[in-house]
């Protein structure tokens, strides 16, 4: 399945973003003491204040394009500016890679591989930019509390939808931890009706992380969609 959602995509490739619903009613996180913008403004500056991180992660993705639920695990590093590396281990090994300027996904299982080039950094046009810290919580969305099933305790509820029409995105449901603001569920719905979802753990920030782990050389034997060349065999 090639289906990288919430992505700069130019086929279809395999779902990324998660996790943990389990059936049940709809609830809001703790009673809001802050408003939904008092949190937007304290997650902008929590922003600021991160470099870069390294986080698990489960992902799920259902409806839209696909009949079938699709669960997945593997871990995101993160690194400003605009770098990131996610590494599916299960169900199969994928790897999606983005240095700043150009994005990368590899499929080992069928030595595959694609190369894109980025929006702008400025701009949280997909998840995975959202996650990296593009763009700015307070001017690119609106805010307002929201409901998913079964948060955790001692957490807020906060949607933010996009002030403009993003092409991946329709809007962004966060689970933030109340004490640490950190982000542990995000739910970003699609244009095409389809839910991903990231449950975050073991999370550990401003580590010092090398560029090198977010380059990718293809090994060879490797088929390469390049669209940043004109010629594209390699």
């Amino acid at each position: 399945m090639m289906m990288l959602r919430d992505w700069t995509h130019p086929s279809p490739p395999p779902a990324i973003v998660v996790a943990w619903l389990v059936l049940g009613t709809l609830c809001h996180a703790q009673t809001p003491d802050r408003s939904p913008q008092d949190l937007q403004e304290a997650l902008q500056r929590r922003n600021a204040l991160v470099f870069d991180f390294s986080v698990d992660f489960i992902q799920t993705y259902e409806g839209g394009m696909l009949r079938s639920r699709v669960v997945e695990r593997g871990t995101m590093l993160m690194k400003k500016p605009g770098r990131w590396r996610f590494d599916y281990r299960e169900p199969e090994p994928k790897l999606f890679v983005s240095d700043g300027d150009l994005l990368y996904w590899y499929l080992p299982e069928d030595r595959q591989g694609f190369i894109g080039r980025l929006p702008d950094e400025d701009e949280a046009t997909t998840t995975a930019m959202f996650l990296a810290g593009a763009g700015n919580v307070v001017s690119d969305f609106t805010a307002a509390f929201d409901a998913v099933q079964d948060p955790p305790p001692d957490s807020y509820v906060l949607r933010l939808t996009p002030v403009r029409t993003e092409r991946d995105f329709e809007f962004l449901t966060l689970v933030i931890d109340a004490s640490t603001l950190a982000i542990v569920r995000l739910i970003s719905h699609d244009l095409q009706g389809g839910v991903s979802t990231f449950v975050f753990s073991n999370l550990q920030e401003n580590l010092g992380l090398s560029d090198t782990s977010f380059t990718l050389e293809f090994p060879p034997g490797t088929h390469v969609n390049d669209t940043t060349r004109t010629d594209t065999r390699r």
